[in-house]
């Protein structure tokens, strides 16, 4: 049990770090800008600190699903793809809260361009997923 906490705690960081740096390095690729503590603390009225302990503790709860459910029933795949199907799962739900939050406090705050942002955090997803599946990977073979 303590080993999947570790795995749980240092893959949602891992994913959640790699995430936000593939986010911040968006907009130089053509893609609008994505700070997603930022938009979770504007969203709720919060200072943008608690958006950032925000942005990480929800990594770690996904990162937790993964380790304690997702993982353990996909068994035959490989790690990469796991972790793109666990990203594209991680970002339907995100998608469907988004909506439910903005819903509740208000609306979504608007963006110059919606489908590009919603590719970018589309990838942004998938690469968290990716990130989170590789270092439970890595973790489990030590």
């Amino acid at each position: 049990m303590e080993k999947r906490i570790t795995q749980t705690l240092v893959g949602g960081l891992v994913g959640t770090v790699i995430m936000t740096i593939v986010t911040m390095v968006a907009p130089l690729m053509g893609m609008p800008k994505m700070v997603p503590p930022e938009m979770l603390s504007g969203m709720m009225g919060f200072p943008i600190i608690v958006g950032w302990m925000m942005h990480f503790m929800i990594g770690i709860g996904f990162a937790a699903v993964y380790v304690f459910v997702f993982g353990k029933a996909f068994t035959s795949l490989n790690v990469i793809l796991k972790g793109a199907l666990f990203g594209i799962a991680a970002f339907v739900f995100a998608q469907i809260m988004l909506f439910m939050i903005g819903e509740v406090m208000g609306g979504m705050p608007a963006s110059e361009s919606p489908m590009l942002m919603i590719i970018g955090n589309f990838m942004g997803h998938i690469v968290f997923g990716v990130a989170v599946a590789k270092t439970v990977d890595v973790l489990s073979a030590e």
